[in-house]
């Protein structure tokens, strides 16, 4: 049981999407609180599975396939609500829009390259980028229910501009990075 812990994480991690984007849609300040809740334990969930896996030496299949999925269904899930419900309006829905093209541009790319049989880790960039937007959504779920002392929506959306950027710098990155290493498959095929 305990070495399944970082795939049950991950697991939990894709079921907090539902209350997530429930409790935004439902809408209220104590339901914005809890959304915050379930995307804190969500994204804290997010560097726990693969700490414990790795600390556990309990890495599987399951957990590679499952991670990254869940990663994008979180983000893009909640991206997708806030700026259905104008939490993330006007120019910065643009950052939202780069960072769920990126997120389609990634997961084909390492699909692509899987059946060439080449993986892609995760740059430490990129995980930077990861925390980022991590922070940047927690701060536009909870929006204007913040304490007076905090603009939770402008360090939301300043949060969400600084992980476009890197996540256009990150996406940059892995684009040349398969198009090299679909080059050097290319160079190794034998001459038609």
């Amino acid at each position: 049981m305990l070495a399944q812990l970082p795939n049950l994480l991950t697991i939990s991690r894709i079921l907090a999407v539902v209350p997530v984007v429930v409790c935004l849609w439902f809408g209220g300040e104590t339901l914005r609180w809890v959304a915050l809740g379930f995307y804190a334990f969500a994204s804290i969930t997010d560097y726990l599975d693969g700490y414990l896996a790795r600390a556990m030496q309990v890495q599987s299949g399951l957990g590679r396939l499952l991670d990254p999925i869940a990663d994008k269904l979180l983000v893009g899930a909640s991206l997708l609500i806030l700026v259905a419900l104008d939490h993330i309006s006007g120019l910065t829905v643009l950052a939202a829009l780069v960072i769920l093209l990126r997120e389609i541009l990634v997961s084909g790319l390492r699909e692509f390259l899987a059946e060439l049989r080449v993986s892609m880790p995760v740059s430490r960039l990129a995980k930077w980028k990861t925390t980022v937007q991590l922070l940047a959504i927690g701060f536009l779920i909870i929006g204007d229910d913040s304490p007076a002392w905090i603009d939770s929506r402008l360090v939301g959306e300043i949060g969400l501009w600084i992980g476009a950027v890197l996540t256009l710098y990150t996406g940059w990155d892995y684009l040349l990075a398969g198009l090299r290493q679909v080059s050097a498959q290319a160079d190794r095929a034998p001459g038609e």
